[in-house]
């Protein structure tokens, strides 16, 4: 079950339920992404961007830290989770955002039903693991694609390799 998270007027996920059940009845297409999101660099903007783009209201799941651990291993996130929370939710794309605690969002997108669930272009269109609960309550998973070599860990090995060459000289 997703974790609260106050942003632009809705508290708890139940509220988000509430949103997504009043826009819908006003005709309104909801788009829904999630991801860890640990350290925020220029790839995750265009990529929140770019799902705004494919519908009206953006909702933003966040990987608590423990399922950031439980899919990345124990060494992430750097950044805790209400911290990337308030980040993420501080973006002119995004509408609202929550933190949830599973390994995949399965549970919440059976509950919230976007019309589309945006996923990044590295995984491939028949590996995408939300699939099969999108497209079963006729909802859409598209393939946001990214920016080449712009991602946390990418960002995460240039700190060290900078570190490293430091610690040589």
């Amino acid at each position: 079950m997703p974790l609260p998270m106050k942003n632009r007027g809705f508290e708890s996920f139940p509220g988000i339920l509430r949103l997504v059940k009043k826009a819908k009845a006003a005709g309104k297409i909801i788009v829904t992404t999630n991801g860890c999101f640990d350290i925020i660099h220029v790839g995750h903007i265009k990529y929140l961007e770019k799902a705004k783009s494919l519908g009206d209201i953006l909702v933003v799941g966040i990987n608590s830290d423990f399922s950031v651990r439980l899919n990345k291993g124990n060494t992430r996130p750097i950044v805790p989770e209400k911290e990337r929370a308030e980040i993420i939710a501080s973006l002119k794309a995004v509408d609202y955002v929550f933190i949830f605690n599973q390994k995949t969002p399965h549970s919440w997108l059976e509950k919230i039903r976007p019309h589309i669930h945006a996923k990044g272009s590295e995984y491939a269109p028949n590996q995408i693991p939300e699939r099969a609960v999108v497209e079963k309550y006729k909802g859409r998973v598209v393939r946001v694609p990214q920016i080449k070599c712009k991602s946390t860990t990418n960002l995460i090995q240039k700190v060290i390799s900078i570190n490293k060459k430091r610690a040589t000289k």
